[in-house]
């Protein structure tokens, strides 16, 4: 089996809060910069909520100012989301600026709360960001996996003589929550603010796990390094880093940044699973045995698990084994696409084409990306016109 690791993206980890006492900020020996080649481009940290004149002009123009009577937070809230205003898409191929995100009308939720932040601010608007308090959805890229969380922001009015810049002068009780997928209420009612230093560390960090899975080692490393420097407490970026280290050849300091991130959420499954797998390449099988002993306990059926089987099953050509235990996976995230499309793929080699259809209909539904929709779609008629073919003879 092809060794793999996790990385986390979109927002903090869940399970941290306020009351808990502060992580330290880590030595400066937890990067290596000297194993890197430069950055291909500057980080330009600015740039993230920076606007554009289309953008200012937007809000000028179509926005306005607010007045007697008019809440300007609704006008930007209803831009937002009519199609016939600024017809924004959710995409979660990559996370964009704020001016990224308004030039492709699309992003992940990271990207249109940046966009959406940076608007409201031009608008004199306080806004908090809020970590929402709901499971993480895992996708995968090749031996790379993904846990993400979910971020939105609230819009509010400034209190009476307050500086509307600061979010801590906002009404937050007449707030307007702004998000771009259906969350349960409960968890919005939990929602957990978040500094915007955090969001740039996240924004960072998404940002470095998306160069990585596209090879861009040199330039993930020095995203997830800034990532640490903008916020050294937000402890995803040192698993970042962690999943840079091995994947650039370096076991040895991919052990120590994940040991760092381990010592700091010891009850982490996604560091203890990064670690563990660390361990076991620099031969330490006892160590790495018991952390997975422990990972054990916490989870008992890791992310993918039944999937990695069903996959297994695939290619053994046991197709109805193969279903039932993707069918184990949709179980515990029913809104996976990729799910779907190997359940459909299962199906049609059990010459079942009407579920088939339907589980390839339900991932093109469920994709989150302009490209899997497109791929999905396509597979999708090459079903159905095969399926025309058959009722034909």
């Amino acid at each position: 089996m092809q060794p793999w690791a996790i990385l986390v993206c979109a927002a903090a980890l869940l399970g941290g809060c306020a009351s808990q006492p502060a992580h330290q900020a880590p030595a400066q020996q937890l990067f290596h910069d000297q194993l890197f080649q430069p950055a291909s481009r500057p980080i330009d940290t600015a740039s993230v909520f920076a606007l554009t004149p289309a953008m200012r002009d937007y809000v000028r123009h179509e926005i306005g100012t607010p007045g007697p009577g008019r809440d300007v937070r609704r006008v930007l809230f209803d831009a937002l989301y009519r199609r016939d205003k600024l017809q924004l898409e959710y995409d979660a191929a990559m996370t964009r600026t704020a001016a990224e995100t308004f030039a492709a009308r699309s992003g992940n939720c990271l990207s249109l709360a940046i966009m959406t932040a940076a608007l409201a601010r031009e608008l004199k608007m306080p806004v908090i960001f809020q970590q929402v308090q709901v499971d993480e959805v895992w996708s995968r890229a090749g031996n790379l996996y993904f846990a993400s969380n979910h971020v939105n922001l609230s819009l509010g009015r400034p209190l009476a003589g307050q500086n509307p810049y600061m979010a801590t002068t906002m009404d937050v009780a007449n707030s307007l929550t702004v998000d771009f997928i259906p969350i349960p209420p409960k968890a919005r009612e939990n929602a957990r603010p978040l500094t915007e230093q955090t969001v740039l560390a996240m924004y960072l960090n998404n940002r470095a796990a998306e160069l990585l899975a596209a090879g861009q080692v040199d330039d993930a490393y020095w995203a997830a390094r800034r990532s640490a420097e903008v916020d050294p407490l937000f402890i995803n970026a040192y698993n970042t880093l962690g999943v840079i280290y091995q994947h650039h050849g370096n076991p040895a300091e991919a052990e120590q940044v994940l040991r760092y991130a381990h010592s700091q959420l010891p009850d982490n499954t996604i560091y203890l699973s990064n670690l563990a797998q660390t361990l076991d390449n620099n031969h330490q099988p006892e160590e790495a045995a018991a952390l997975r002993a422990r990972l054990a306990r916490l989870e008992p059926y890791p992310p993918f698990y039944f999937f990695t089987q069903g996959q297994e099953a695939m290619q053994l050509g046991d197709y109805a084994r193969a279903r039932t235990l993707f069918e184990r996976e949709l179980d515990r995230v029913p809104d996976y696409h990729e799910l779907h499309f190997w359940l459909a793929m299962a199906n049609y080699q059990l010459g079942n084409l009407r579920a088939a259809d339907r589980h390839l209909a339900l991932a093109m539904e469920n994709s989150t990306t302009r490209s899997d929709h497109a791929l999905y779609s396509a597979k999708l008629d090459r079903l159905r016109a095969h399926a025309a073919q058959l009722r034909q003879k």
